[in-house]
Parts: C-alpha cells; structure tokens; sequence
C-alpha cells in the first residue's frame, strides 16, 4: 500500500485510514480488533478516531472507541502506527464530554487531549484535530452561512497558542482541522505563519460522489498551503454502495439511528445514486466499488478513511484500491455531477 506524507510534516501515511466511529456501538471490542488487525495486514499503518465516538454520539458510550483502539494499540509497535483522534467542538449539545466546557482554549484542549491519552493507553497522538470549529459556520448537512447566529467563540490565535503547548509538551506532534471552509483553513495558515506556531497538517472533511464541495474552493487553498485532505464518508453512510436503492429500510446507521446523516435525505440524493449505479453496472463495477475508486483516485487525497461493520465490507473496501477507472468512466462521472451538482453537502 502507498504512503503519502501529511501537509509539511514528515508523518507517512497510507492511502487508506481505518476509521473506527462504529467501534463500541455497532461493532464489538473482538470485531474491532479483528477490523484492525485486518487492515494492519493489509498495510493501512493509519487509524482515526475522536473522543466522542462511537456514533452517534451520547454520554453511555462516549470515549468507548478510544478505549477499545487503545487495548489494541498497547500491543503493537506504537512507532509503526500513525494515530489521530479529534477533539470535539462546542455548540453541539455534547454536555457530557468535558463537562461541557469544549472551548478550544489550552484548559480544555489539555483535558481533552489527556483524557484520549488515557484511552488511547499512548504518550501521544501523531494527529490531533479539532472535530468542528469554534465559530459559527453551516456544517454536518447544513450548507448556507447564517451571520444570524453568530455566537463567541476560541480566537483561533489563542486556538494555535494553546496547540504549540500541548506540541511542546509532548502530547501530540502534528494537527489537523476538521469540517472546515476556506476561510478557517486560511486563517489558521496566515496566523501561524505571522506567529511562528504549528501549522495545519491535514483536513478532514466529507467527500464523495454526492458531496465534492472540496472542490470548489478547498483544494486550491489546500494545494497552495500544503494541507493535505483526508475525506470522511465516501461512500456516504453506505448510500453510495446502492443498498438503500434495492431497500430503503436496509440494516445502516441511517435507517438504525431515526435523525442519522439528514445530509443525505435532500432531494436529488436518490437520482444521483441511481445514476451512479447505472453507470457502475454498464462497466461491470459494483456501487462501492466505483464510488470508493473515485475517491482514491483525486490528485488531493492524502489517504481516505473508511469504516466498515463486517469483516467482507472492510475487504470490498480494500480491493476497491486495485481498481483503476478509464478516462471514459471519469468523464461519465462528472457528467452526473454536473446534472446532480452536490446534493448532499
């Protein structure tokens, strides 16, 4: 498997991360070590993870993926292994985590960080990333900017001083930014190249055949700063594997969990799917297999992160790199898009 540095840092990575939100809620401790030590055989040296998971998120579970990672993580060669975990943002309704007090100042940016060490059974995290920023913006479905709620927030320079501690400190060596826009990414840039502090590394964001906003203006800011994308769901919460085509109360997080992934119940998610699929049947792929080999195949992607609830998911997603699409099927591609422009931002 290739691997690929992260932004300006001398972190590798592989072409594919595990992601691990369905660790301790709909995968058990055994399956999800078998998951890992799956996608360790297979050469992925890159896990990620968040101090809420597993999702959706509550206060039952809260901090159960960290803890199950890091029972697996205790027993390998902790230098052999690139781990991230996320720190959860505010204005989410998460009371339980932290108290609630999920400011991105240095006392709750060191208590989460300390408090995923612990799970993580680690004296340190390769990427640290902030789930969701401070400030108001549309995220997780929503897709127009509202002034109207405005609310205080983290000044992302005290966001970055508090960061260079918690790198001085030992605790975490590189970070990243999560669900953000140009904007955020370019003013972490500007401010700590203005302040001499730890720049971004990485982003992390949905992408997929239905969600390519990135696009847009992302990857020519990414490209120019020399942030590197890791892209979340692409295959969008299994709608793009064609399941919810033949069955839409087919077994998934959308249909196990009432008010999960709202983003992919806009309107044009179902003809853009289907077409998707017709395209995938005409040249004899199967709906993952042309949605997953899209994405690993953007000149912007660092590595993509995949999750799975069975072993023979996590294995379709893993052959899906051996899958090269034809220019033909490229074109047809963006041709869907420019009919069905993303319809699940």
């Amino acid at each position: 498997m290739k691997k690929r540095y992260l932004g300006h840092s001398p972190l590798q990575v592989s072409e594919v991360c595990l992601g691990t939100m369905t660790f301790g809620q709909q995968n058990s401790e055994s399956e999800a070590h078998a998951q890992l030590d799956r996608a360790s055989a297979a050469g992925i040296n890159f896990i990620d993870t968040a101090e809420m998971y597993p999702v959706p998120p509550r206060a039952g579970t809260c901090g159960r993926t960290e803890q199950i990672v890091g029972n697996w993580l205790v027993r390998q060669p902790r230098q052999q292994v690139v781990v991230a975990t996320k720190a959860a943002g505010p204005a989410r309704g998460l009371n339980w985590i932290r108290g609630g007090r999920l400011a991105f100042d240095l006392a709750s940016l060191r208590a989460a960080v300390e408090g995923s060490l612990q799970r993580l059974r680690t004296d340190y995290v390769d990427l640290y990333q902030l789930h969701w920023p401070a400030r108001n913006q549309p995220m997780f479905g929503q897709w127009q900017f509202d002034p109207a709620k405005e609310h205080a927030a983290t000044a992302i320079i005290e966001t970055l001083e508090a960061l260079a501690t918690l790198v001085r400190e030992g605790k975490i060596r590189y970070f990243g930014l999560s669900n953000e826009h140009p904007w955020g990414v370019m003013e972490f840039v500007r401010l700590a190249k203005e302040h001499d502090l730890p720049r971004p590394v990485s982003l992390q964001n949905a992408y997929s055949l239905l969600n390519r906003v990135y696009e847009n203006g992302l990857a020519e800011v990414c490209y120019r700063e020399n942030v590197s994308l890791l892209p979340y769901s692409p295959l969008a919460f299994g709608t793009l594997s064609g399941k919810y085509l033949a069955d839409p109360k087919a077994a998934g997080r959308i249909t196990e969990f009432a008010g999960f992934g709202q983003r992919y119940a806009k309107p044009n998610v179902a003809p853009a799917v289907a077409a998707y699929a017709e395209l995938a049947y005409r040249h004899s792929l199967t709906q993952t297999q042309l949605a997953l080999a899209f994405v690993y195949s953007r000149w912007f992607v660092a590595s993509t992160i995949i999750g799975a609830t069975s072993m023979a998911q996590l294995d379709e997603n893993l052959a899906a790199l051996a899958i090269q699409l034809p220019p033909a099927v490229l074109a047809e591609i963006d041709e869907i898009h420019l009919r069905y422009t993303n319809p699940a931002p």
